[in-house]
């Protein structure tokens, strides 16, 4: 049907254009080769082969799960089993942290998560960054597919929402939680970028990108600049110098992981909430086809909403109330 191949058209585009990270990875492999030194650390620690591997494979094993549900359904075994070996394989990840010994190094030593203001950081940065796809990505399909944007229009149209992330981000990050801390900033944060989606879940067929999107997009970027700048700084801010690099990759997985699980899952939410609307419907109607379109796509909307619900429900739990200590011997923070 007509929807469903817009649909594969542009997600075949969004493919061929995720090749171009691979020229960069080359790129960045080569420079690395050729840069870096070849030097053991004095320790003489060597890497966590399985740790690595037990992270990889239960990260893998969920985002495949998540996947699987839109081609499979949720009862399938390739659904749900995939998703039971990814939290078994995590769960084994977390116990060989506690007992990998010299020379291993732990991929995340535990004593990183201690911390509840540090914790509660990763937490908000994996729920941003899955909440988050669905504004870039089903957003993106909903102003090329539907108000007929061209992809450097569609790109200008999300400029706003990245100003307003700045200048929340600022003031988040100077003013705010140095002053009350991070237990109101970060959930408050939150609370305005689910409203922002849930407004979002108001755009039709026939809506203006004015009055329909572009207010929306600026309440849920200046919301996001609440959280992702602060969550960051806090989630590497007063950790050993040892343990400042594990720190900082462990935030950028974090947002990784949670990108990655919030376009499997939005993805199948919204083809599920597609063919739910078509049963006992003619597919081949234009009208039926355009609204089955606006179902998927408010359907991730509204879902998008729920993550950001309950990372405020979350980070209102998890930080500690006051503005955190600085301590003068941690590793140096770069203030974004």
């Amino acid at each position: 049907m007509p929807f469903r191949r817009k649909w594969s058209s542009l997600h075949r585009r969004v493919r061929l254009a995720l090749y171009v990270n691979v020229l960069i990875a080359v790129v960045a492999f080569v420079d690395g080769w050729i840069l870096l030194s070849n030097k053991r650390d004095a320790a003489n620690s060597k890497l966590d082969v399985p740790g690595t591997v037990l992270v990889a494979a239960g990260l893998f094993s969920l985002v495949y799960g998540f996947s699987n549900a839109e081609t499979h359904d949720w009862d399938s075994p390739a659904t749900w089993g995939f998703l039971i070996a990814g939290g078994v394989l995590l769960t084994a990840f977390a116990w060989w942290q506690t007992r990998a010994a010299h020379p291993l190094l732990p991929l995340l030593p535990l004593r990183i998560l201690l911390d509840r203001n540090r914790a509660a950081s990763f937490m908000a940065v994996l729920i941003s960054g899955a909440g988050m796809f669905g504004v870039f990505l089903f957003l993106t399909y909903y102003l090329q597919l539907v108000l007929g944007f061209s992809p450097t229009k569609t790109g200008v149209a999300f400029l706003p929402m990245v100003a307003a992330l700045m200048v929340a981000a600022q003031i988040s990050t100077t003013v705010l939680v140095p002053r009350i801390g991070p237990k109101a900033v970060i959930p408050l944060g939150f609370v305005v970028a689910a409203v922002g989606m849930a407004w979002l879940t108001g755009i039709g067929v026939g809506s203006d990108y004015a009055t329909a999107v572009l207010p929306q997009l600026i309440v849920t970027g200046f919301g996001l600049g609440l959280v992702m700048p602060p969550a960051m700084q806090l989630a590497t801010g007063g950790v050993a110098a040892e343990d400042a690099g594990v720190a900082s990759a462990t935030v950028n997985a974090m947002q990784q992981v949670g990108g990655s699980i919030g376009t499997a899952l939005l993805n199948t939410l919204a083809a599920s909430a597609a063919t739910d609307y078509l049963a006992g419907k003619d597919p081949s109607d234009k009208l039926v086809q355009a609204q089955t379109t606006m179902e998927s796509y408010t359907t991730a909307f509204w879902w998008s909403a729920g993550f950001f619900a309950a990372g405020a429900l979350i980070a209102f739990l998890l930080y500690r109330r006051g503005v955190p200590e600085q301590d003068p011997e941690a590793a140096p923070v770069v203030h974004m």
